[in-house]
């Protein structure tokens, strides 16, 4: 024991939290330090000084255990003893299947529950330094200029995100394969993308309709500056009718077998291509390349829909583009949330990658258990890759292709498909079904 603690978690958040009260319970001294009320330190989107208070909005989202993937990390999380599904459930409000809380009353029990444990100390402070010790560090997407030069450095400069420009995310068994394709630009490496053709009238309403779109408004705290890398695709489209055809939706290269259009003297090339790219192991999930966007989340389905090909698209996940720190983990941890490089340090919640209230709490807890696990000499195994949590675990530290790597939410697309054939009306309650059954078993042998 260091300084009169076992461990030092920097954050309050909800993954710090849940962290703090997962080692608490498993009897380790915790030290939790959170910048907030010591002093001016804060951030520009927080309110107050209580622990895991909700930013943005109160929804868990989903609690459906057995169609929903969000409902199944809620049970799972039931099941491993959670501060923040106890509270989430104390706190409830009125939303249908939805998991809403008290925001108020939620993170005011949360913060009075790890005051109260005795194995817990909340320290107000904030940490500019990596701990040398056994830590955490779970400081969220919004983490201090000063602790995230020190992750830089750490890691490597190009290994922390800080602009977080994310591209919409497709399920791939709802992309219509009777209409795209799957090539490589000039056949080469292989057939590495599905394509979705659009001819000249297609790709006039398209343009019209990201120009029309109705789009979300930077927040004064998110003034974060256009790179060319990652400039939204209805900002490229303002620039001019055919700047997309000569940039994220070009052609060239990409012969339609099954076209009988020739617009160009050499192949059958449509006059323009959504291109799809993998973007994990299994390939269950397909990433639109270069649609990073600022379109309101209704409007990218509507839109993205008339897209040849996805007509009946399914989104793992929707674009969006704003501030954000997070680390390329798929490279950076290893299966227990460990860094690589300094194995005494794991990460947890959003800085992980991980995307939305639950998915964070839930790394948090996971690399609580981690660390109860390392600091009584023992091994925890990861949970089963068939549960919720460790398809997210899985997917966050190697099964998501690093050099795309963004933050993504649970869902089925991270799991391990079934093989053989299954009735798409079946599917999801097959998932829940299998994922509990994994979990049992995980349980019985942890």
């Amino acid at each position: 024991m260091s300084g009169g603690y076992d461990i030092h978690i920097i954050g309050g958040g909800l993954a710090g939290s849940e962290a703090a009260w997962q080692l608490g319970e498993a009897g380790f001294h915790v030290r939790l330090s959170e910048m907030r009320g010591s002093g001016d330190d804060t951030t520009p989107a927080h309110q107050t000084d209580s622990l895991a208070e909700l930013v943005c909005s109160n929804s868990f989202r989903s609690d459906d255990a057995e169609h929903n993937a969000v409902g199944l990390i809620h049970q799972e999380m039931r099941a491993l003893n959670s501060l923040i599904l106890r509270e989430g459930d104390a706190h409830r409000l009125p939303a249908g299947s939805a998991l809403a809380v008290d925001r108020d009353g939620f993170a005011a029990a949360v913060t009075a529950a790890l005051a109260a444990h005795p194995k817990v100390e909340i320290v107000r402070e904030r940490v500019d330094a990596l701990p040398e010790g056994p830590a955490i560090v779970a400081t969220g997407p919004l983490t201090a200029a000063g602790l995230a030069g020190q992750i830089a450095v750490e890691t490597g400069k190009d290994q922390l995100a800080f602009f977080d420009a994310i591209a919409p995310v497709v399920h791939g068994e709802t992309i219509d394969m009777d209409v795209a394709w799957k090539a490589a630009r000039w056949d080469k490496g292989g057939a590495d993308y599905i394509n979705c053709p659009l001819d000249r009238e297609q790709y006039a309403a398209f343009h019209a309709g990201l120009i029309a779109g109705e789009k979300t408004e930077y927040r004064e705290w998110e003034d974060v500056p256009y790179f060319e890398g990652c400039m939204p695709i209805e900002v490229m489209a303002e620039r001019g009718f055919d700047t997309l055809r000569f940039g994220p939706m070009k052609p060239v290269g990409l012969d339609d077998p099954r076209s009988v259009c020739v617009e160009w003297p050499k192949g059958r090339w449509p006059h323009a291509v959504v291109q799809l790219r993998q973007d994990n192991a299994s390939g269950t999930l397909w990433n639109i390349v270069g649609f990073q966007t600022k379109l309101k989340h209704a409007e990218q389905v509507r839109l993205f829909r008339t897209i040849p090909g996805l007509e009946r698209a399914e989104f793992a996940r929707l674009g969006g583009l704003h501030r954000n720190t997070f680390i390329r983990s798929p490279e950076l941890l290893d299966p227990e949330l460990r860094l690589r490089t300094r194995p005494l340090l794991r990460f947890a919640g959003q800085i992980t990658g991980c995307e939305g209230y639950v998915e964070s709490a839930a790394i948090g807890l996971l690399a609580g258990r981690f660390a109860a696990a390392e600091l009584r000499g023992e091994t925890l195994p990861p949970p089963p890759p068939e549960t919720a949590l460790g398809a997210l675990l899985r997917h966050i530290t190697g099964a998501a292709v690093a050099e795309t790597y963004q933050p993504m939410n649970v869902n089925f697309g991270l799991f391990p498909p079934f093989k053989g054939r299954t009735r798409k009306a079946d599917r999801k309650k097959l998932y829940t079904d299998r994922a509990r059954a994994a979990l049992a078993g995980w349980l019985a042998d942890a």
